[in-house]
C-alpha cells in the first residue's frame, strides 16, 4: 500500500517532460502533457494525481538524482520539497546549521539573502507553483464530460470527484506555503489560460482562496460535491478531511500574522476536532514516528511517501537521515544508512539547551535514550573531540563534526532496530507532514492567545505531548525510564513555553521559522550563533520576516511587485 502512490507517481513521469523553466510563473505548458496518451486509462488519471502528490516527495523523472529534474537548471538533490523547506524553516533559526555555502545555504544561516543570491528561495517559489500546475492540469481533464469522451465514466464515475477534492486540497496547501513565505502571489486556476500572464494578488486574497478551497473540499461549502475521504478512510498517502481541518487550523493560527486578521478560534475550533475525532490518535512513543516502518504510526494525518527502492532521491528523508549523521556514527548506534552518511547539518546551541541538560548526553549502552526523561532530546555527542559550541578555537564554522552535536530522532530503521528491507543506499522513512501533537499544540496556543476553551483545557493539552514525551502515566512501558512525568503547572504555562515546547517537539518539521515570526522572535527578540553572520547571532532587518519574490519571476511576470525592503 506504501508503495502504491510512488508506482503510479513514477509510472506517469515518464509521460512529462523534463523542463519545467515556464512554471516560474505560468501555468503548466499544454505541450508538457500527451493528453490522449495520458488520460487514454484509468491508470492514466491516478499517475496524474499521484504525480500531484510526488511534486511533493520525488525531484526528477529517473529516481536516484539520476536526471531529467523537475526544475530546469536546479540541483535535483536540493530542489526536493521537504529539503527545500529545511533551508527556508530551520537553517536560519534556532535549531539547526548547515556550514555549505552552495545555493545560498550560507545566506540562508545568516538571515543575509536578496532576491537574487539564494536559488533554494526561487526553487521554492518554482516547486510550489509547479506543484499548482500539476493540479490544474488534473482538474482540466478530470471531469465528467472527458471521462465520458474517454470511455472512463463506468470507471472513474464514482470516485472521480474525491479525486478532484485531492487535487485542490493538494493546490491549496501550496498557496498556503506561497502565502506564508511571498505574501502577495498570483492566483492561477484550472480557469486560466496556459498563455496568460497572471495578475499579482494580494496575500489575503491568497490566504481566502486557499481557506475557502479547503472548506469546499472538508465538505462545508454548499452545492459543493468535491469532498475529500472521511477520516482514515482514503489509501495510505492520500489526504482526507483531516488533512483539511488541519491545513485549515494551521493557517488560521498565523492569520493574525500573515493578513493582520485574528483567527484564533477558527484555529481552536478545528484543532479541537482533529484531537476530539482521535481518528489520528498519538503515537504511544514518539521516537516511532520517525521511522522506517512509520507507515504504521497511528498519529500521521499526512504522510509524504518515501522508498529506498521506489523513491529514491537525496532530498526527502534521505536528507533528514544522511545529512544529519556521518560514517563514524553508524558504529555507535544503529543509523540505518551505515558509512553513507554527508555529516553536514547539526544542532545549534540554543536548540540543545531547550532540552535538560541531563538528557542531552548520548549513552553508547542506549543507544534509544530508554533512559533520558524527555525521550525527544536525540543528540549524537559522543564523537571523538565532539563539542556543542559550533566553531573552531579560531572562532570560524567548520565543516567537521567535532563542532556541534548531531540530531538523530531520524533512523532508517524499523522500530525492532532492524534495517530498512529496502536497503541503506536511500531511506524509506515516510514524511511526516501533518500529525495530531501539532494540533494539541496549536489549540493550546490558540487558548492562551485569546481563541476560547480555558487555560485548564490548554494545560490539559500540553502535558498530554509531555507524558507522551517522557513515556510516563499511560504511556509508561517496561523498560523505559517514566519516574519523571514531565507535566508542567498551570503557574508554568504561557506562551513562551508554548513556543518552546513546539520546539523540543517539532524540531525538523519544518515550522521553526514560521513559529518565530509568529512570535515576534524571529528579526529580533531572540538571537542565536550565526544571525546575521554573527558568532553569538544580532538582530536584523524585519524584511526577514518574509521572503524576496525570486528576480527571475518578476523578469517572466513584470506586473509583480517585490516585497517590501528587497
Amino acid at each position: 500500500m506504501k508503495k502504491y502512490i510512488i508506482s503510479l507517481c513514477l509510472l506517469f513521469s515518464l509521460c512529462f517532460t523534463s523542463c519545467l523553466g515556464d512554471l516560474d510563473t505560468l501555468p503548466l505548458d499544454e505541450n508538457s502533457l500527451v493528453s490522449e496518451q495520458v488520460y487514454s486509462t484509468e491508470e492514466g488519471y491516478m499517475g496524474v494525481l499521484a504525480k500531484c502528490y510526488g511534486s511533493l516527495i520525488l525531484t526528477g523523472q529517473q529516481g536516484g538524482d539520476g536526471g531529467m529534474g523537475d526544475l530546469e537548471g536546479a540541483n535535483e538533490g536540493y530542489s526536493g520539497y521537504v529539503r527545500l523547506l529545511f533551508y527556508l524553516e530551520e537553517q536560519p533559526t534556532d535549531n539547526f546549521l548547515m556550514p555549505s555555502s552552495s545555493n545560498g545555504l550560507r545566506k540562508m544561516l545568516n538571515l543575509q539573502w536578496d532576491a537574487s543570491n539564494a536559488a533554494v528561495i526561487k526553487w521554492t517559489y518554482q516547486r510550489l507553483y509547479m506543484s499548482i500546475a500539476y493540479c490544474n492540469e488534473f482538474l482540466r481533464e478530470c471531469t465528467e464530460s472527458k471521462l465520458k469522451e474517454r470511455g472512463l465514466w463506468e470507471k472513474l464515475g464514482d470516485d472521480y470527484l474525491a479525486y478532484r477534492a485531492e487535487a485542490r486540497f493538494i493546490r491549496a496547501y501550496a498557496y498556503s506555503q506561497l502565502c506564508n513565505y511571498f505574501g502577495n502571489v498570483s492566483l492561477i486556476d484550472e480557469n486560466t489560460g496556459v498563455k496568460d500572464i497572471p495578475a499579482q494578488n494580494s496575500r489575503k486574497e491568497v490566504f481566502e482562496f486557499a481557506e475557502q478551497e479547503l472548506k469546499a473540499v472538508a465538505g462545508e461549502v454548499a452545492g459543493n460535491n468535491e469532498v475529500l475521504c472521511d477520516p482514515k478512510t482514503a489509501l495510505y498517502g492520500h489526504v482526507d478531511k483531516v488533512a483539511a481541518w488541519f491545513l485549515l487550523s494551521r493557517m488560521y493560527l498565523n492569520a493574525e500574522t500573515w493578513i493582520g486578521t485574528d483567527r484564533y478560534a477558527d484555529c481552536y475550533a478545528y484543532a479541537k476536532r482533529i484531537i476530539t475525532s482521535n481518528t489520528y490518535p498519538l503515537a504511544s512513543d514518539y521516537r516511532h514516528i520517525f521511522l522506517a516502518d512509520n507507515e504504521t504510526c497511528p498519529e500521521i494525518i499526512w504522510p509524504l511517501v518515501q522508498d529506498g527502492q521506489m523513491a529514491q532521491s537525496s532530498a526527502g528523508t534521505n536528507f533528514y537521515v544522511k545529512a544529519f549523521v556521518n560514517g563514524p556514527m553508524d558504529e555507535l548506534y544503529k543509523t540505518g544508512v551505515g558509512s553513507r552518511g554527508w555529516g553536514n547539518v547539526r544542532a545549534k546551541m540554543t536548540f540543545v539547551d531547550a532540552f535538560d541538560p541531563a538528557d542531552v548526553p548520548f549513552d553508547k549502552e542506549d543507544t534509544w535514550g530508554n533512559n533520558k526523561m524527555d525521550k525527544r532530546a536525540q543528540f549524537m555527542t559522543a564523537l571523538d573531540n565532539q563539542q556543542k559550541e559550533t566553531w573552531d578555537a579560531d572562532m570560524n564554522m567548520t565543516s567537521t563534526f567535532t563542532c556541534g552535536y548531531g540530531y538523530i530522532k531520524w533512523r532508517n530503521v524499523t522500530k525492532d532496530n532492524n534495517n530498512a528491507p529496502q536497503g541503506d543506499a536511500y531511506v524509506s522513512i515516510d514524511y511526516p507532514l501533518f500529525r495530531t501533537a501539532d494540533a494539541y499544540l496549536m489549540a493550546a496556543e490558540a487558548i492562551l492567545r485569546g481563541g476560547g476553551g480555558n487555560r485548564a483545557e490548554a494545560l490539559d493539552y500540553v502535558n498530554e505531548i509531555r507524558e507522551r514525551a517522557y513515556m510516563s502515566g499511560k504511556y509508561a512501558v517496561d523498560g523505559v525510564r517514566s519516574d519523571v512525568s514531565g507535566k508542567i503547572t498551570d503557574a508554568e504555562l504561557n506562551l513562551d513555553f508554548i513556543l518552546a515546547e513546539r520546539q523540543r517537539e517539532l524540531a525538523s518539521e519544518l515550522v521553526r521559522r514560521t513559529d518565530l515570526v509568529r512570535f515576534g522572535k524571529f528579526t529580533s527578540g531572540k538571537n542565536w550563533e550565526w544571525k546575521d553572520g554573527v558568532r553569538l547571532g544580532q538582530d536584523v532587518d524585519a524584511k526577514y520576516n518574509m521572503f524576496p519574490i525570486p528576480d527571475s519571476e518578476i523578469t517572466n511576470n513584470p506586473d509583480l511587485k517585490q516585497n517590501d525592503g528587497y
